[in-house]
């Protein structure tokens, strides 16, 4: 039996006894990033709070309106973040909302005008408190919230 010429007889073939090491994910739910959509071509920048075949669901704000975001939350006023769902089809890109260079991601610069770390303000307020089904009166009038 002669090998073929193409062969390299020299080098052992060995198969991995396991796959190799999957690298990690970075859009997972709590990851910062910068949605580009189409029909109508808009930009939104938030943290995903899930991500499946379906679509993208966030919450954050359109891009158009972070400077104003910002200044509101440095003022103190409340900022409540929308949670949005994008359907697949909308969605044209999702990039980390990482630094480039010399250029501070938008991420950086919400902490520097505001002060607040921008996972925190991106938080849903509605995930923290319990539903209405949750909560009854007791007989005192006061609210009772189950677990």
């Amino acid at each position: 039996m002669q090998a073929a010429p193409g062969d390299n007889l020299s080098v052992k073939k060995t198969l991995p006894s396991s796959p190799a090491p999957r690298t990690r994910d970075p859009f997972v739910p709590g990851a910062i990033v910068i949605v580009s959509l189409c029909n109508p071509r808009e930009k939104f920048w938030g943290m995903i709070l899930s991500l499946a075949p379906e679509g993208l669901r966030m919450s954050g704000a359109e891009l158009a309106s972070f400077e104003d975001i910002a200044a509101m939350a440095r003022e103190g006023e409340p900022f409540t973040p929308a949670v949005v769902f994008f359907p697949m089809h909308r969605i044209e890109r999702v990039v980390l909302d990482l630094p480039d260079g010399s250029l501070s991601s938008l991420s950086q610069r919400f902490l520097a005008k505001t002060g607040l770390d921008p996972s925190t303000a991106l938080e849903p307020s509605h995930m923290d408190e319990p539903s209405e089904a949750a909560r009854t009166r007791s007989p005192s009038g006061a609210l009772k919230e189950h677990a």
